[in-house]
């Protein structure tokens, strides 16, 4: 047969989403009073956007066991409620995707691809929320379409059409991101709301039927099982190991072997230049750009010896540098660790953490 008569069918890596099953948590697995603020606090990859409300959440990466084949989900559950929704409110889970991740969408070109987004969704109710794509690179661009949430686990599916406006860059900044709205102000819903349109109209991304989260301290929220795929077909969701996700992850955020007390986990070496003063490298995944590097010892010691309390830690990480960084260490005292040692804590849990995310 003509290998142009073969159907290959769409297999292997369809999935352009890192961590859908929402298995890897490296941050924390639950942070409460999560409200008034944008960022990475728990499940990797999934950054959460509360700007200008009173509403209050837990974030959590839950257990699941009430639906075949998935284990965890990323879940919201509200602590205070927001009924007196300001215009300007946000509430939502975004998803962020490199240029060069999104190149085969053919964005922006005549060939443009549809994009469908599948995932599992349950709430403590019945309730209504949007499913956004938002254009990064080309000044506010997004289409929108209304999903259905129930107190059972099911599929939603939705294919977005295909946008011939606007080119996504080809590099590692983010250039699409995927938006679950589940709260927010008339800045974002007074305009004529059209499903399944890219448009250029803040006033007209959420839904004419869309929910409020926070109308209510008993709301619950649940998504897992999160697959964005080029083309209008829906295929069933790509698992992948724990150490691939993980891996994947970690291009974007990483935790350095955290040590708890005094077991070290970063080597330093006292350098010449000081009796107390002691320096190491520490290499790591590389990165998608120069990380945010944050570290959390207060000793220095070697095993069997005395810890020395730090006075002073410090990171460089060179311009441009995307896989290594330099510790420096200055315990408060001449140093009785002689030649080399370990950071660690005195209590508690220690880390590096490194942050490169979109």
């Amino acid at each position: 047969m003509p290998l142009s008569k073969i159907q290959f069918g769409n297999t292997g890596r369809r999935n352009l989403v890192i961590n859908g099953a929402m298995q890897v948590a490296q941050r924390a697995t639950s942070v409460a009073g999560i409200g008034g603020d944008a960022g990475y606090k728990t499940i990797d990859r999934f950054r959460q956007n509360t700007s200008n409300t009173a509403g209050r959440l837990t974030m959590s990466q839950s257990s699941v066991t009430d639906l075949p084949g998935f284990a965890n989900a990323l879940k919201l559950d509200c602590t205070t409620a927001d009924t007196t929704i300001a215009a300007t409110e946000v509430g939502i889970i975004q998803y962020r995707f490199e240029g060069q991740d999104v190149q085969q969408i053919k964005k922006g070109t005549s060939s443009a691809e549809p994009i469908t987004v599948s995932f599992y969704v349950k709430g403590n109710a019945s309730a209504t929320y949007t499913v956004e794509l938002e254009d990064s690179d080309n000044s506010f661009r997004a289409n929108s379409q209304e999903f259905s949430v129930t107190s059972s686990w099911t599929r939603v599916i939705k294919t977005f059409v295909a946008d011939t406006t606007g080119t996504l860059d080809d590099d590692a900044n983010q250039s699409l991101q995927l938006n679950f709205w589940f709260h927010g102000g008339s800045n974002y819903t007074s305009g004529t709301f059209a499903s399944n349109t890219w448009h250029t109209d803040q006033t007209k991304r959420i839904g004419t039927n869309a929910d409020s989260f926070f109308d209510s301290t008993n709301r619950t929220l649940e998504i897992t099982g999160l697959q964005v795929e080029v083309g209008d077909t829906a295929t069933e969701f790509e698992h992948r190991s724990f150490g691939e996700e993980l891996l994947l992850c970690k291009r974007y955020f990483e935790v350095y072997s955290p040590a708890a007390n005094d077991d070290g986990s970063v080597g330093v070496v006292r350098t010449r230049t000081s009796v107390n003063h002691y320096q190491g490298l520490v290499n790591f995944h590389e990165k998608r750009a120069q990380p945010t590097c944050t570290i959390d010892y207060d000793r220095v010691h070697k095993p069997g010896v005395v810890k020395d309390t730090l006075s002073a830690l410090t990171i460089t990480i060179g311009s441009g540098e995307t896989q290594s960084c330099t510790i420096n260490a200055t315990p408060a005292n001449d140093s009785s660790i002689s030649t080399y040692g370990f950071l660690g804590k005195n209590s508690g849990t220690g880390s590096l953490k490194l942050d490169a995310e979109l």
